[in-house]
């Protein structure tokens, strides 16, 4: 037995009649489904997981697998179809999920959300180190999502936060001090800078483990304004910790990350950074095809940090809600939040108040990655239209340039290679985008993010499906196979 698991022998099992038509509608084979599930597995270290053809026949006639083969289905149909596919769509049953481990509906309080940061990042850890990762989250889509997060814009109660200053509690030696929590805050910049630099695979559980210390640090009693600082400090740590997990493929771990870090936000009276956290959640609705979703928690982040966001904030959630638009075939709407973007970009050159390390990444090149990216969008969703593809292409070459010079963000380097590859193959120039998908490759071997990894594999089949006959992209695939090879690394 391969140690996948499912009812017992003897139990009554009936076809499995909604998985059955989502594998048909896929296209796959089950040899391909059980290879993926495979892959995905080594990618949760899942290791213990060794599916045949046999086992996915199994599955159809009505066994149902244990954890984590569920969620892994889960998201592997998520992917193929561009939109969320539930456990319970494909007619699976999910394992039992207290409420403090799962969905996005949690109580808006502050030691509620110390004791939920602190349970999950532990579990985190320990399932890590067992073997595999958040098993029995999954993700949430639609109203489910969206509207518990709208209780982001409630006032929190006033009640105080932590002990007042000059109080027995605070003038406790064992408290926090200035320095100490200078260094925390540090240390968080330190870890956004290794993200950018080498992704979120290398990192993700120093980050962890850091937000959990973070947590234990909130349920010491603290002065008021050091306990601030620190739901400050986990909110950064937990939105990174979510954007890792996205950046690995860990996609129900980030969302949990991404909603926990909103509450800590909320805690720590930071609208500017929730509003980050929502476009990162946005972000990641658009990857999973839910363009609807990610339009309504940008305009909630745009409404909730519109009185305090600095324009640099407001310019990156024009472009996320361009992005939106685009994936919705809005054509009109998008060039509009483009414009938007531009133009406000440029009131954020004029700014002169220092701007949090957080919103650091938003730069030129940034700006003309996220709008060649809309317009890109634009032409796939337009039938691969030249027209769009033509207006991605400065926008794509002016942010290729610019990643080129900057050192610090070398994965966003690779995404807009791959990038200005996709756009190549929509004005039919496959040996330009076979140079380009190459040189992403080579980055992309010293950048652990799956995230890279996976759009240049996808650029690479789009490649052979449309110019399979042309040399430079016959080598590619071969280049394909010694520098991206589908192994599995340790998250």
């Amino acid at each position: 037995m391969g140690g996948n698991g499912g009812t017992g022998a003897n139990a009554e099992k009936r076809p499995n009649e909604l998985l059955s038509s989502w594998f048909v509608r896929s296209g796959w084979s089950k040899g391909e489904l059980a290879r993926q599930v495979n892959r995905r597995a080594r990618q949760l270290g899942a290791n213990h997981i060794s599916t045949d053809t046999s086992r996915v026949r199994r599955w159809l006639d009505g066994e149902n697998p244990r954890e984590p083969i569920p969620r892994i289905l889960s998201e592997l149909f998520s992917e193929r179809f561009g939109c969320v596919v539930a456990v319970e769509d494909l007619g699976l049953r999910a394992a039992h999920q207290s409420p403090s481990v799962s969905g996005v509906d949690l109580p808006w309080t502050g030691p509620g959300t110390v004791a939920l940061i602190s349970e999950f990042s532990r579990s985190d850890l320990m399932l890590a180190r067992r073997g595999f990762l958040g098993t029995s989250l999954a993700l949430s889509a639609g109203p489910a999502l969206v509207e518990p997060l709208q209780r982001w814009l409630v006032p929190a109660p006033a009640t105080p936060q932590g002990e007042p200053e000059g109080s027995s509690a605070s003038r406790r030696g064992n408290r926090l001090s200035g320095p100490e929590l200078d260094l925390l805050e540090s240390t968080t910049v330190m870890f956004r800078q290794w993200d950018a630099q080498c992704g979120g695979g290398l990192r993700r559980k120093a980050v962890v483990g850091q937000l959990h210390e973070v947590t234990d640090l909130l349920q010491e009693p603290q002065p008021a304004a050091t306990t601030k600082r620190l739901f400050k400090v986990a909110a950064e740590l937990a939105e990174l910790a979510g954007w890792m997990s996205y950046d690995v493929g860990l996609q129900p771990t980030a969302q949990k990350y991404f909603v926990l870090a909103l509450h800590a936000a909320k805690e720590a009276g930071d609208k500017p950074f929730g509003s980050l956290i929502l476009s990162s959640m946005s972000r990641q609705m658009i990857h999973l095809g839910r363009p609807d979703d990610a339009l309504e928690l940008i305009h909630l982040a745009q409404y909730g940090s519109r009185d305090c966001a600095s324009p640099r904030t407001q310019a990156m959630l024009y472009a996320m809600e361009a992005r939106a638009y685009a994936n919705m075939g809005q054509p009109g709407k998008c060039k509009r939040a483009v414009r938007m973007a531009e133009g406000t970009f440029a009131d954020a050159l004029e700014f002169d108040e220092p701007e949090p390390d957080w919103i650091r990444f938003f730069s030129e090149a940034e700006l003309n990655a996220e709008n060649a990216h809309s317009y890109r969008d634009l032409a796939y969703v337009a039938g691969r239209s030249p027209a769009y593809a033509s207006l991605a292409e400065p926008h794509m070459a002016k942010a290729v340039e610019l990643f080129g010079q900057d050192t610090e963000h070398q994965r966003s380097y690779a995404l807009n290679l791959v990038g200005m590859a996709t756009v190549h193959l929509l004005r039919r120039e496959p040996e330009q985008s076979a140079v380009l998908a190459e040189k992403a490759m080579t980055i992309a071997k010293k950048v652990r993010s799956e995230r890279v990894n996976t759009r240049i594999r996808k650029t690479v089949d789009t490649a052979v499906r449309d110019f399979g006959d042309v040399t430079e992209v016959v080598d590619l695939t071969e280049q394909l196979a010694v520098h991206l090879p589908e192994t599995a690394e340790a998250i």
